[in-house]
């Protein structure tokens, strides 16, 4: 099986393991498995917002084993960059929900939301409840000299009601204010990446997550196997498109393709295929020529066509029931 090649999983939370109060498809049965299998579990989440007590409670909730030191969030890989670059006790204006504020106070520094209170620096975490005052405010520090960290730049965030605005929606108001960009502790970047590795003592784990330009490009980033899981955000015909960089090695329909014997496609005179699917590249055309068109396996055999065809995804006319 395919998780049995690692020592570890690192899963994102939201699109991955639930979306908003619901438990994902598969996902709490998998994480069980895993648990029973003795295959180690860390969550890797963007969301500063709460703390990882708070997440590891939601997690039991829904009937998965947890503690909140599997935990490892953007708010801690953030609070370790501020411990890079200021003293202890150093004032931090903070953006952002409990989760974050409680990293910066239990890491000793003292925790501001005034401008006013000369903070050495600002730290911007996604909270729904962040208003125009506390971005005001952090863009009136930076331009007073703090340094300016975000826990992460998700630009959207999957809630039941569907794709709201992310983390890097506000640090775009922030930055239009500013006139320059923050140090991002989150995925894609490497801080949360080192963090987790200190943090749960793994050396090869498999990075599972739901976007490629964080989870995926994260992973890429940082040396480490990646899979993309199709439940949350993104689509088949991103997935088509996507560039190197943020390619995974893996593609599931969600958790429980952790425990099947991965089949990679294979490449034909033409194209590639994956299990009952056959995908060919017919001068500019991709094209199926077996297999049920929403299957996985006809989006892992296109991707494969796609991505080693040296071919920029706009040059080629994708047949649309692949990605529709």
């Amino acid at each position: 099986m395919l998780a049995s090649k690692y020592d570890s999983l690192l899963l994102d939370l939201d699109g991955v393991v639930y979306q908003g109060s619901e438990a994902i498809v598969n996902a709490v049965e998998s994480i069980n498995k895993a648990a029973s299998l003795s295959i180690q579990v860390g969550y890797l989440t963007n969301n500063s917002s709460r703390r990882a007590e708070t997440i590891a409670d939601q997690l039991i909730g829904f009937g998965i084993q947890a503690t909140a030191d599997q935990v490892v969030g953007s708010a801690s890989a953030g609070v370790m960059l501020l411990a890079k670059k200021i003293p202890s006790g150093a004032k931090v204006l903070v953006v952002g929900g409990d989760g974050l504020k409680h990293a910066v106070a239990e890491q000793g520094f003292e925790v501001v939301d005034h401008a006013s209170q000369s903070p050495a620096a600002v730290i911007q975490g996604f909270s729904p409840d962040v208003s125009w005052r506390e971005l005001a405010q952090a863009s009136f520090a930076i331009q007073g000299g703090a340094i300016w960290i975000a826990t992460n730049q998700d630009w959207t965030v999957p809630v039941e009601q569907g794709i709201a605005p992310g983390n890097g929606t506000l640090v775009g108001a922030v930055h239009t204010a500013v006139g320059i960009l923050p140090e991002i502790a989150g995925k894609p970047f490497r801080p949360i990446f080192d963090q987790a590795l200190l943090q749960l003592g793994i050396k090869n784990p498999l990075m599972v997550g739901d976007r490629l330009d964080t989870d995926i490009r994260g992973a890429n980033n940082s040396g480490l196997d990646s899979a993309v899981v199709m439940t949350g955000i993104v689509t088949r015909k991103e997935l088509l498109a996507a560039g190197k960089e943020d390619r995974p090695k893996f593609i599931l329909q969600d958790l429980s393709g952790l425990f099947d014997a991965y089949q990679d496609p294979k490449t034909t005179k033409r194209g590639a295929k994956s299990g009952d699917s056959t995908v060919e590249l017919l001068g500019d055309r991709v094209v199926i020529v077996s297999g049920n068109p929403q299957s996985l396996d006809t989006l892992k055999a296109a991707c494969h066509v796609i991505w080693t065809s040296g071919r920029p995804i706009y040059s080629l006319d994708v047949d649309a029931s692949i990605y529709s």
